[in-house]
């Protein structure tokens, strides 16, 4: 369920005093209208209690120090009430655990306990408690939000790489001062007929574009409007007066508009290029004490540097300069910007591009959102695969690499000495033949598909992992580069940057671009594409579900790709900014069809915290409908876990410090677990300790030394207060955005 933000929290969850109301519509399913973020709503699901024969085991909040594949590393704080004692004893314990992701929540299952200690108890209790705790936690699951899971991620240690061989180049940049949409085609126009009509249609574009073989008029349809060129390139004029026959084969005919007054200028573009529309001249508006413009009747971010007078174009998560719009355009990595976009307010009409300038915390938390796994585990029984090849198999090899890739198929199939592997939708299949039979995998070369280079089209495809395996299951799971998604230099950025160039035969088979298609990363949705300008305009779009997998199917009318081996059209759906216009989020939305000057929807794009780059249910590939039936019962495979429960009367303040010291948080305040009580710690609040702000719990911190045994061998009672901090900052900061996002 998508849910409207109204809060805007600044600084720490616990100073937050200001709030900014962030009205949007959501046309999907459900609209749902939330109200001020309140602490006390039932957002609170730790600490989470198991039932152990001698007691109840309360585990708090987990605290990460690594996750790896979908393997979690860390530490929690406990306490187990015993049957026969009134006061329960604290301890910590340290654990590996693996991670199961399902929409908005992650379950913890198997839970390794590799080390224990207990500064309540005996030497002699020691032993017995730590088994009480071991067997409780190993036949037991645990819920988390994935708000909470990500935050908490914050301290834990963190491979921070930036995409190597990535290419930056400026795609060809064109700027109207018109409401304008980018037509483009995938090199030089290419025509086919379509059967029992007087009619072609262009292949290899994502718009409805037919050329009469009569008269060589081309036409082009958005299920709106229509359009005339006598040339595919153009220029392209509306016309009132479509043939009557094209009309008909055109599914969203019935949609003509007759107030040609309203439809936008066409620009038909053939190479990598990407289209900055304004509705009329350029009006620049004032930002961060002067230090910043921005272009407010646009839908691109637009900014210019009063300082330097450079403009900045923010494409496809990355930025580039120029002192004119004549360019040349130089690429600017997000951690290279000027300090006066770190001030960019989150409240402001731009924004949501704080997610692409490095060090901000809505970048640092998208850093975070991209570490964590989709996962699911699929029946061998019930998954599919049949590829389709255009002819007989043809193969081409990866230089540097033992990998060759089909070229005459949309779906991604390897040959690796001699063995066959697809990837379909996130999960990996086999076959000892191009042609199958194909069955799920148990493992891949990952050695060998860790030495695809981004210049490759299946680069992708190593994003995509198996977990683990049983007779009759496979664990799987991806992270957002399956998706063309990638970390660089502390911001997300959409796509390699390489073009791949497509394959021509009976079949038209396109490859994922990084330009053209006006991509923009949503909080809610991660990235998404557009037209450059519209909301919906265009109703027939284009879209892939990671992997190229979009061809068109010769003889079927002027209807966009066809995405992943699932043959379903996949609708555009706009992304960006949306400076000047109503956010419109998911499939189909058709809010507005330009840009609406001084209404009073505000159309800033929902941020601060609130980034999600591969969460959201609908973009989880392994819940989507047509993938639901391979997927098994979570339920049943789970079964032999108990799930632990959440008692309401218990607060979620406890923390266990990197060396195992037990805390509690007391109305901002520590008090260490000492002789069986809590006291207040010898140090006073510093600072408002340490004045520590939401981009403070991104900082890693010291990780434990972890010895073999499993006694109590540390016994400083000094806190980590710094450690401490950055725990609890984190925790509050994802338990504010699991707030804010209804749960």
């Amino acid at each position: 369920m998508l849910a409207c933000d109204q809060d805007q929290i600044e600084g720490t969850v616990m100073s937050a005093k200001k709030s900014a109301r962030l009205p949007a519509i959501f046309t999907t399913l459900i609209l749902l209208l939330m109200g001020t973020f309140n602490a006390n709503a039932n957002t609170i699901k730790w600490p989470q209690e198991v039932t152990a024969e001698e007691g109840t085991v309360v585990v708090y909040q987990p605290q990460p120090e690594s996750f790896s594949g979908n393997i979690l590393q860390g530490r929690a704080a406990m306490s187990l009430e015993l049957i026969n004692k009134e006061e329960p004893i604290f301890g910590a314990f340290w654990f590996s655990a693996r991670i199961d992701t399902d929409n908005d929540s992650a379950t913890v299952r198997d839970v390794r306990v590799t080390r224990v200690k207990w500064p309540d108890s005996t030497d002699t209790d020691e032993q017995r408690f730590t088994q009480v705790v071991e067997k409780a936690l190993a036949t037991s699951s645990f819920e988390i939000s994935m708000e909470r899971l990500s935050a908490s991620l914050a301290n834990a240690k963190q491979e921070k790489k930036s995409l190597q061989a990535i290419k930056n180049d400026a795609p060809n940049i064109l700027f109207r001062q018109q409401l304008s949409v980018l037509l483009s085609y995938d090199g030089r126009p290419q025509f086919r007929e379509i059967e029992n009509s007087p009619y072609e249609r262009a292949l290899n574009t994502p718009f409805a574009v037919a050329r009469s073989t009569k008269t060589k008029k081309v036409y082009l349809s958005s299920g709106t409007f229509w359009y005339v060129a006598d040339n595919p390139m153009g220029p392209w004029q509306v016309t009132e007066y479509p043939p009557e026959d094209l009309v008909k084969m055109i599914p969203t005919s019935d949609q003509v508009n007759s107030n040609v007054s309203g439809a936008p200028a066409v620009i038909a573009v053939d190479k990598p290029s990407e289209l900055v529309a304004t509705d009329g001249k350029p009006e620049w508006k004032s930002l961060t004490q002067g230090k910043l413009l921005y272009v407010s009747n646009t839908e691109t971010a637009w900014i210019r540097e009063t300082a330097t007078g450079d403009m900045y174009l923010l494409l496809s998560g990355r930025w580039f300069k120029a002192k004119k719009e004549a360019g040349p355009w130089t690429f600017v990595r997000g951690d290279k910007l000027p300090a006066s976009f770190n001030d960019i307010p989150p409240e402001s009409d731009i924004g949501g591009l704080r997610v692409s300038v490095a060090g901000t915390s809505e970048a640092n938390q998208a850093m975070l959102d991209a570490q964590i796994p989709q996962t699911a585990a699929i029946k061998r029984s019930e998954a599919k695969l049949n590829v389709e090849y255009d002819g007989e198999p043809k193969f081409e090899s990866i230089p540097g690499t033992q990998v060759a890739y089909a070229v005459n198929t949309g779906s991604q199939v390897l040959n690796i000495n001699g063995q066959y592997y697809a990837v379909d939708n996130g999960v990996w299949f086999t076959a000892s033949s191009a042609k199958g039979p194909w069955k799920v995998a148990d493992k891949v070369p990952t050695e060998e598909l860790a030495k695809i280079p981004p210049s490759s089209p299946v680069y992708n495809t190593t994003y995509v992992e198996i977990y683990d395996s049983t007779p009759e299951v496979v664990y799987v799971g991806y992270t957002p580069g399956y998706m063309w998604s990638y970390p660089y230099y502390g911001v997300p950025v959409y796509g390699t940057g390489w073009y791949y160039p497509p394959y021509w035969g009976r079949y038209y088979y396109p490859r994922p671009p990084t330009w053209g298609l006006h991509v923009g990363y949503n909080p809610w949705t991660g990235w998404n594409v557009g037209v450059s300008w519209s909301n919906g305009f265009f109703s027939v779009g284009v879209g892939w579900n990671a992997g190229w997998g979009n061809h068109y199917y010769p003889g079927r009318c002027c209807g966009g790709y066809y995405g992943g081996g699932n043959r379903r059209p996949v609708v555009i759906n706009t992304g960006d900014i949306n400076i000047g216009n109503s956010v419109s989020i998911g499939n189909r939305t058709n809010i507005s069809n330009k840009l609406v000057k001084n209404n009073n929807i505000s159309n800033k794009l929902v941020k601060n915290n609130n980034i999600s780059a591969n969460r959201v249910g609908n973009n989880n590939l392994y819940n989507r409908p047509e993938n639901r039936k391979r997927n098994a019962d979570s339920v049943k495979l789970n079964n032999r876990f108990k799930q632990a429960t959440h008692n309401t009367n218990r607060a979620n303040d406890v923390f266990a410090d990197k060396n195992g010291n037990l805390a509690r948080d007391n109305k901002g305040q520590w008090q260490s677990r000492d002789r069986g009580s809590w006291t207040p710690t010898p140090e006073t609040r510093q600072k408002i300790d340490n004045g520590l702000s939401n981009r403070d719990i991104n900082m890693p911190t010291t990780m434990p030394t972890r010895p073999n045994n499993m006694n109590r061998e540390i016994n400083t009672r000094h806190l980590d207060r710094e450690g401490l901090n950055r725990s609890r900052n984190a925790r509050q900061h994802g338990m504010a955005r699991e707030g804010r996002r209804g749960r």
